[in-house]
């Protein structure tokens, strides 16, 4: 939706916000249609644990004495995890004994989330009384390998996730920047895989694809393989929400993983995506406020929803806290650092034909940054450091908004996406 405008809006940063002047003739404000949390989470849940969109009740699907495996987002995810597992949990409660039950952290190729971390992200309750494990895509010991699937992708799965007599995946639909959406299938891929299988999936060719690109599922060559995936290895329940801004359950969704993925979608989509009436000299985003804009790596997704209507050679100004960095771990800030411009990255990573882990964000970020001017505003990441990465940063968002409008010319426009990736604009006529 289009907001009303004042002079001042409130950005998504961090855990406190930021708030950037604007001046409102010039304007345009866009942020998810606001759906109020109408009821309990707690029940929400219940009824989509109980009523799925597709197949039986959760509970008719698991027998007693059965093992039992939850995948769950990690921690750069704002999914409810603390409400999702006991949910799940109280389903069960009679039949598995909880022993039996592991929950698996679908880290990909992220770091593990720490126990302070786990115990913000699940509730003490859960990780006292049931074991988590963060899984390890590097780890061959802890994988399983299931086979070639969907467009020759190499796949070895989580051991513990293959070895379980039930698997629940719980996730939270959004629009993705490659996948089209998340929640669903990835719980499964990339969520619970071998590194080599998600080179694969995220490989040049895949991510580089015109139809790899936020809210798009059909088509989508990341998507396809990861929704063959999970389909080929096996799931027995899929346990999706929606969320409004303040990241309040107004939506979930039980079942059969695909029926209940796309009925996910189709919610996410009305909620998530607006059109907008033409493109813009200057676009603000974020990257959604923590835990999503942790790292510099995840705030590529709000750059990318910017770019969505940012005019060739406009700026796109990102304000993400980047409290966690880069990251240090993982081969993305090297991969940036590894050519001497934006467009000489694309062109030298869209010709690989070897995938290195994290080239996919550097892909997408020099595209991006080939195209556009994109300065940073962060709390934890020097002018040095971000000048690696082929970015400026700027102390003062609102003055450099309003320099990039007076270069621009007198008849610029400037588009404001407070809360990041959680509304994905599109040119309505284009």
């Amino acid at each position: 939706m289009v907001a009303e405008l004042s002079d001042t809006v409130r950005l998504a940063y961090g855990e406190t916000g930021l708030d950037l002047r604007i001046d409102p003739t010039v304007t345009t404000v866009v942020t998810p249609e606001h759906h109020e949390a109408t009821e309990p989470a707690r029940e929400i849940l219940r009824r989509a644990l109980r009523a799925p969109v597709a197949g039986p009740p959760l509970r008719d699907r698991v027998r007693r004495g059965q093992t039992v495996a939850i995948s769950a987002c990690d921690g750069t995810r704002p999914q409810p995890r603390h409400l999702m597992i006991p949910a799940v949990l109280e389903e069960l409660d009679g039949l598995v004994d909880l022993d039996d039950v592991v929950v698996l952290v679908a880290t990909g190729t992220h770091r593990g989330n720490s126990e302070a971390e786990l115990r913000a992200m699940f509730g003490d309750e859960v990780v006292d009384t049931v074991r988590i494990v963060n899984h390890d895509a590097r780890d061959r010991g802890s994988l399983t390998w299931m086979g070639e699937i969907g467009e020759g992708v190499p796949v070895w799965l989580n051991s513990e996730w293959v070895d379980a007599d039930v698997r629940i995946t719980t996730g939270f639909v959004e629009p993705h920047f490659f996948a089209g959406f998340s929640g669903g299938p990835k719980l499964v891929a990339p969520g619970l895989a071998a590194l080599e299988t998600v080179l694969v999936l995220h490989d040049a060719q895949r991510i580089g694809h015109p139809r790899a690109a936020w809210g798009i599922i059909e088509g989508n060559p990341v998507h396809d393989d990861v929704r063959a995936i999970a389909a080929a290895t096996g799931v027995t329940f899929g346990f999706d929400v929606v969320l409004n801004r303040e990241q309040e359950v107004v939506a979930a969704f039980g079942g059969d993983l695909a029926a209940m993925h796309a009925e996910a979608v189709r919610t996410a989509r009305a909620v998530a995506m607006r059109p907008v009436p033409q493109l813009f000299d200057v676009v603000v985003t974020t990257n959604s406020g923590f835990p999503l804009d942790q790292n510099l790596y995840q705030a590529v997704k709000g750059m990318s929803a910017a770019y969505q209507v940012a005019r060739p050679g406009g700026t796109i100004v990102c304000a993400a806290e980047c409290r966690d960095g880069f990251p240090d771990h993982g081969s993305y800030r090297e991969v940036l650092a590894s050519a001497d411009s934006p467009s000489a990255l694309f062109a030298e990573i869209s010709a690989r034909t070897v995938t290195v882990p994290d080239q996919w964000q550097v892909q997408i970020q020099a595209r991006i940054q080939a195209d556009c001017r994109v300065v940073m505003h962060t709390s934890f990441l020097s002018d040095a450091e971000l000048a690696t990465a082929h970015l400026q940063q700027t102390a003062d968002v609102s003055a450099t908004v309003a320099e990039a409008l007076a270069e621009a010319g007198p008849d610029a426009r400037l588009c404001v996406l407070p809360e990041g990736p959680q509304t994905i604009p599109y040119v309505a006529s284009r």
